[in-house]
């Protein structure tokens, strides 16, 4: 690694990695669009790398934020996670949030490439942004995928968008006594599994109650966990479907994601409880920052024009899975909790 070479670059995704983060930290963008830093550091880097035209002597420090940077800051996002974390939400939990994710991920990508006719590169970042854990799983699967960065910018976007939307209208529509039969726990499940994004999800369920914001969190937080066998299993898939003359698939074919290993090494490290909080508090705050070095590199990278180009179709996919999300969400939750309850 010639560190002479991606200075240039790096330094100039850090930059604006440290002014989103700023900006997420003031009061007034807390308390209305709640950003989190990794969306506004894509949007602040968008804009950036279309209007300044940057020399190539930037370009080795960009892609070593958008592929080194990245894959470190998934490997140190396991420290978020506990193994305990599944058994806290227990069966009922685990079992709302993989119909949901699976349920989701697969409407995802039978709308997007059966209805709409998007390439399956970008079915797959619009399912897992909406199925898992929006812009990171978009960010993990474009690693496994391979997809263009203008897909990946579009599929960040409309992890945005209806995570946002969702973090505002699910507590009003609970407060709203709308959700006929639901408590503070089931709200925590419903949102946990069902909303896009961690900071998206704390904020929607803190907003009701310190029941349902440690439940949202918790069966969020496994959802989140659920990245890791999704990208091994999608790997396997791919290098099954581009096999060629149906020869056999052997392991050298799989492009396999090790960064995924390294996560679940993490979860693992940090469910012994051996690592002070203070020391994990610290790890994930340095994490968040490494990721929205690597969204502000994809940002910078992404051309606004071939966003155009995709049109609607990516918003119209997401927006089929936030219906399936919001109602089957409830449905499913009804059905597991009268169940398992």
């Amino acid at each position: 690694m010639d560190i002479q070479k991606i200075l240039p670059g790096l330094a100039v995704a850090v930059a604006v990695a440290v002014i989103a983060t700023f900006t997420a930290s003031l009061d007034f963008v807390k308390n209305t669009v709640n950003f989190s830093p990794l969306i506004l550091a894509i949007l602040i880097g968008v804009v950036i790398g279309n209007i300044v035209k940057f020399p190539d002597s930037f370009k080795p420090g960009i892609t070593f934020a958008l592929k080194k940077v990245l894959r470190i800051a998934i490997v140190f996002l396991g420290f978020r996670l506990t193994f305990q974390n599944i058994m806290e939400v227990g069966l009922e939990g685990l079992i709302i949030d993989t119909i949901m994710l699976l349920g989701t991920f697969f409407i995802g990508i039978y709308t997007s490439t059966k209805i709409f006719k998007l390439e399956p590169s970008m079915g797959y970042l619009l399912a897992s942004g909406s199925s898992i854990c929006g812009a990171s799983a978009v960010l993990a699967t474009s690693a496994v995928v391979k997809s263009e960065l203008h897909h990946t910018a579009m599929a960040v976007a409309t992890v945005t968008i209806f995570g946002t939307i969702a973090m505002f209208i699910y507590p009003a529509i609970y407060k709203a006594g709308l959700l006929l039969d639901f408590d503070d726990l089931l709200y925590g499940l419903w949102t946990g599994s069902t909303v896009h994004e961690v900071a998206q999800v704390v904020a929607a369920g803190f907003a009701i109650s310190d029941l349902a914001g440690n439940t949202a969190t918790i069966a969020k937080l496994t959802r989140v966990m659920m990245l890791a066998p999704l990208l091994i299993a999608l790997s396997v898939y791919l290098a099954r479907k581009h096999s060629l003359h149906g020869a056999g698939v052997t392991l050298r074919d799989i492009p396999i994601p090790y960064f995924v290993f390294g996560f679940i090494g993490m979860v693992g490290v940090n469910s012994l409880g051996i690592i002070p909080q203070n020391i994990t508090h610290s790890i994930n705050v340095i994490d968040t920052f490494l990721m929205t070095v690597a969204m502000a590199a994809m940002g910078i990278e992404t051309n606004i024009n071939k966003m155009k180009g995709v049109g609607m179709k990516p918003i119209y996919v997401a927006f089929i899975m936030f219906i399936f999300l919001f109602f089957g969400g409830i449905a499913v939750v009804k059905i597991v909790h009268s169940l398992f309850g």
